[in-house]
């Protein structure tokens, strides 16, 4: 039988909210499943909560209201926090993102996020 975890978009107003709203459905209140992007990658690869036999589906409700929330505007946001922390010589590539960002454009967190669904766990993402 396929597992079912329920995304609760209405919820989902930053990355930090995702990080929380995504551990929560997958592995109860509190649960985990991922604090940054490469450990949300790692999570989706099977083993912490998911079934092991990859069986299972996560349904992101209210996407859109998910996808204007993590537009470009908290893209901005994140970058600017990755800026502050990355290897130096990483700074003038954070920067042009950041720049992207701010003029909305380029792609968004929840791009990014669909986008590892589709490289860590291709078919289990449905956005409803």
């Amino acid at each position: 039988m396929t597992a079912t975890y329920v995304l609760d978009g209405a919820r989902i107003r930053t990355l930090e909210d995702f990080w929380r709203v995504i551990g929560e459905a997958v592995n109860g209140p509190g649960g985990y499943f991922g604090g940054n992007l490469d450990a949300f990658a790692d999570c989706l690869s099977g083993g912490f909560g998911t079934p092991d036999d990859d069986d299972y589906v996560i349904e992101w409700r209210e996407h859109r209201l998910s996808r204007e929330h993590l537009g470009h505007q908290e893209t901005a946001r994140q970058l600017e926090i990755r800026l502050s922390r990355c290897h130096p010589a990483n700074r003038p590539a954070v920067a042009a993102e950041l720049a992207a960002a701010r003029a909305r454009r380029g792609t968004t967190v929840f791009d990014w996020l669909v986008g590892i669904f589709e490289d860590r766990a291709p078919g289990v993402l449905r956005l409803r």
